[in-house]
């Protein structure tokens, strides 16, 4: 990953993960609208100046075009490209493997459309947690239990994993933190002080709102 964190170009890319059915929240949560906008262009705006691509995966094409006409590439600082999920309803881990094969540089900061908390102290915290030795970068909340206490969905990941994902999705194995048990992680503490816990509130119910 030494090459991954810092290429020729000198790239940052950010994967959005916007294909959950929101079955708990009862209706598509990236297009809610918080605080006057949709929930995903807070962390749009969060991104700002802080990387150079974004991919937003989506479910289907429909929710594509309807992202498409209220999210302009033109308001931010990197280029955004919308992907439709290659494997629909099978979580988040499809998800990730559909954003890495198609990003310009060899790894991206994963982060779900509803953490729309997350700041710019932790995009840079976490992009410099990436020292070129791993193929993950995982915060985690408990040293008793890094893995089970871990977040997968705010953490880094390289491209180079898409086998490994391909691998666990024909076993239907898709369980993010049975990918990380099978690749070289490292697990960064979220200790309220370079990274803080507010950073992984999501909305996943109304009465979160």
């Amino acid at each position: 990953m030494s090459n991954a964190i810092e290429n020729d170009e000198n790239i940052k890319s950010c994967i959005i993960l916007c294909g959950g059915q929101s079955r708990r929240m009862g209706r598509d949560k990236g297009s809610m609208i918080i605080q006057d906008k949709p929930m995903i262009k807070h962390i749009l705006s969060t991104l700002n100046h802080q990387i150079n691509e974004v991919i937003i995966v989506l479910n289907d094409k429909s929710r594509i075009d309807r992202y498409s006409e209220f999210i302009n590439p033109q308001d931010y600082s990197y280029t955004i490209t919308f992907l439709e999920d290659e494997i629909k309803n099978k979580g988040p881990m499809p998800g990730i493997m559909t954003g890495l094969s198609k990003i310009r540089s060899d790894y991206a900061l994963v982060l779900p459309c509803d953490s729309p908390y997350v700041s710019q102290k932790y995009i840079k915290s976490i992009f410099e947690e990436a020292d070129g030795d791993y193929q993950a970068i995982v915060p985690y909340h408990d040293p008793a239990d890094k893995l089970k206490t871990s977040e997968p969905l705010h953490s880094i990941y390289c491209k180079d994993i898409i086998p490994i994902i391909e691998d666990l999705i024909s076993k239907d194995v898709l369980h993010i933190k049975g990918l990380i048990e099978k690749i070289d992680a490292k697990f960064v503490l979220i200790d309220n002080k370079k990274i803080e816990k507010k950073e992984f509130k999501n909305l996943n119910r109304p009465e979160d709102i």
